[in-house]
């Protein structure tokens, strides 16, 4: 046996085997989901007047901050901080933890009478519910990836941080088409209580989780590596009624390998899409892009000022993000 020979075989199967990191077949997307994540903390999103006056805390809390602790007491949704506010008030202040830029802060908020109420000041949320489009699920380790980009926090514009969340059945019900300078957007109906999954994270690759239920009854599709997207002719799987989940063209006008998200630049040539949508809409985030007959990415940007045409990622960029912990 020639040892040297031997030696580098098994070095080509490991490095085959450890190349990707990911599966090289998944299950393609397309399902409209319902999505709720619940923060870590609770987030300010904005602020109003009390006797006449803004009320920011000493010093001046922001929007966007995230208020974590009452008088070094956890808080973990909003009935929980209204509660501990009335229970820890001393001389009508609150001491608050916030997270801000990844940093934490104590500030001082007095608690202002008005009508005999007790008021913050302050408008919070501790939870965002939406729609997106499934992209992927790993058939061998359940994970799925979605939506392609992170999800804001409209009115703060911050990247909302998972404390828990889930994936859930919805059906569309309309759409508010697109036009120039005004992106549109899936209406939907909630069905709370058929979970498809969990969330774990919320990256700018999209949002990654387990998916618990049984998987779709679907055939696997093969994984394109970033080479082997190319111009031309591709199709595009999303939902534009119910729960049902159609095919549409595009054409890939360029490609992008240096940028983190916007990889895959293309335009719609469905008409039928064009008709009902007008172009990109919102809720279609995720949406796979098939090219002969692999997954190569996932839409995630509508170009507002020319709604027919939008960017997608490449597929590989959200496996490995999916992989990672």
């Amino acid at each position: 046996m020639n040892i040297k020979k031997y030696i580098c075989l098994l070095l080509v199967i490991f490095s085959a085997f450890f190349s990707c990191g990911f599966s090289n077949y998944v299950i393609p997307g397309g399902e409209n989901l319902g999505i709720e994540i619940s923060t870590d903390g609770i987030m300010i999103i904005g602020f109003y007047k009390v006797n006449g006056k803004l009320n920011k805390g000493t010093p001046a809390l922001k929007v966007g901050d995230v208020i974590t602790k009452v008088e070094d007491t956890n808080v973990d949704n909003i009935d929980n901080l209204i509660k501990l506010m009335e229970e820890k008030k001393q001389n009508d202040t609150v001491n608050l933890t916030i997270k801000r830029n990844n940093k934490y802060k104590k500030i001082n908020l007095e608690l202002k009478k008005e009508d005999n109420i007790y008021k913050t000041g302050l408008f919070v949320k501790d939870s965002i519910t939406g729609i997106g489009t499934l992209t992927y699920i790993d058939p061998k380790t359940h994970k799925f990836g979605a939506l392609g980009h992170e999800i804001i926090e409209s009115n703060s514009n911050k990247k909302i941080e998972v404390k828990t969340g889930f994936i859930f059945k919805s059906s569309i019900t309309s759409i508010d088409r697109s036009s120039t300078g005004v992106a549109g957007g899936k209406k939907a109906k909630f069905y709370y209580d058929f979970e498809y999954g969990t969330i774990n994270k919320n990256t700018k690759y999209g949002i990654y989780g387990t998916y618990e239920k049984n998987l779709p009854e679907k055939q696997e599709m093969q994984v394109a590596k970033n080479d082997e997207v190319k111009l031309g002719n591709a199709k595009i799987y999303t939902v534009l009624n119910d729960e049902k989940v159609e095919a549409f063209d595009i054409n890939i006008n360029k490609i992008d390998k240096n940028h983190d998200i916007k990889n895959i630049y293309f335009n719609i040539t469905s008409k039928e899409l064009l008709v009902k949508t007008g172009g990109v809409v919102q809720g279609m985030s995720g949406s796979p892009i098939i090219q002969d007959d692999k997954i190569v990415g996932a839409v995630t940007h509508v170009i507002v000022d020319d709604p027919k045409t939008g960017y997608g990622i490449f597929i590989t960029s959200m496996l490995k993000e999916g992989e990672k912990n």
